[in-house]
């Protein structure tokens, strides 16, 4: 079993960590492979760091946990990242896996806005990490519906909320202030070592 940890991850932090092993052990998944965006058709890519900077340093965090894994496999996609074409590629490079792709109920709600949301529901399970923003009845509903209308298998997961952001991550480098701790030691050091955020 296997879990799909998407995201632009702008930078990792720890809350994203936490989430992953806390998710790992719940559902006893095999491994968790973290893929970084490369052009998320919801973001704009102004407020993207490198690719290459965002790969490091999550492939520098991941390094210690031997139940995790990267792929650039969205980094080398020409074009928009669909969630639907990497799960159909996982599903090449692993066809006797289950999948299992790990989404917070912010995602969850946006879900109608993806691009084949039916294929997604068809080649993965969803395991969703609730969020302070969203109400619960909210994403049940929705929960419900995509079990009705798509035959969706969806997993809730009782993983804590962990207050730490990438967007409040970035926001106090450019202030010039500490994010120690809020990162993983190795991914502090590679900010520092390269100067990022500063202007974002």
């Amino acid at each position: 079993m296997l879990g799909i940890f998407g995201g632009s991850f702008n930078p990792i932090h720890s809350g994203h960590l936490i989430l992953a092993e806390f998710i790992r052990e719940e559902f006893k998944l095999d491994r968790i492979i973290f893929i970084p965006t490369g052009n998320p058709p919801h973001k704009k890519v102004g407020d993207l760091e490198r690719a290459q900077y965002r790969y490091d340093m999550v492939k520098l965090a991941i390094e210690d946990n031997p139940f995790f894994d990267i792929s650039d496999i969205e980094l080398k996609r020409e074009g928009f990242s669909y969630t639907s074409d990497t799960l159909k590629k996982m599903k090449e490079i692993y066809p006797d896996e289950e999948l299992f792709f790990i989404c917070g109920g912010d995602s969850i709600i946006q879900f109608p806005t993806w691009h084949e949301i039916g294929t997604i529901f068809e080649l993965a399970s969803i395991i969703v990490a609730e969020r302070p923003n969203v109400l619960k009845e909210k994403l049940e509903n929705m929960i419900n519906e995509f079990r009705e209308k798509y035959g969706a298998r969806i997993l809730c997961s009782s993983a804590p909320h962990i207050g730490i952001s990438a967007s409040e991550i970035r926001k106090r480098l450019k202030q010039g202030l500490s994010v120690r701790y809020m990162v993983p030691r190795a991914v502090y050091e590679y900010i520092e070592k390269n100067n990022l955020y500063r202007g974002v």
